[in-house]
């Protein structure tokens, strides 16, 4: 990423939790490069990357961690995106956070506490956890 940002590329912080609902890995990219912040949070605290992966954008959710969003990083309530990926069925999301280096036990509840809670056993296997 550029060190100084350009302010005709950055948008605000408020408006980037849209392409992450969409999926709009790319624009997302563009306005990080740029220098807008990588965890910014909409109204409800969630990040870009916890708002992407409740959305089952796995592309974008891959985009964002490579650009150093935080796989691990709670929201105000401690959940982290791994847990909402679980909770959602995400499994290409699921895996684009384990490729990320996102720890199963972080959060909570944890993703593996997640996918106990809701019966999710295909995960659990994936996660060495049954």
């Amino acid at each position: 990423m550029s060190e100084v940002p350009d302010p005709e590329a950055v948008e605000p912080a408020a408006k980037l939790p849209g392409p992450a609902r969409r999926g709009e890995a790319g624009a997302l990219a563009v306005r990080l490069d740029a220098g807008a912040p990588a965890h910014p949070t909409d109204d409800r605290g969630d990040s870009l990357l916890m708002i992407a992966a409740h959305h089952g954008h796995a592309a974008t959710v891959a985009a964002l961690t490579g650009l150093g969003a935080d796989p691990d990083r709670a929201h105000g309530r401690g959940r982290i995106p791994f847990a909402g990926a679980v909770l959602e069925g995400e499994r290409d999301v699921t895996d684009a956070l384990l490729a990320a280096g996102a720890d199963r036990a972080a959060g909570t509840p944890s993703a593996t506490d997640t996918a106990r809670a809701f019966g999710k056993d295909d995960l659990l296997e994936l996660f060495g956890a049954r």
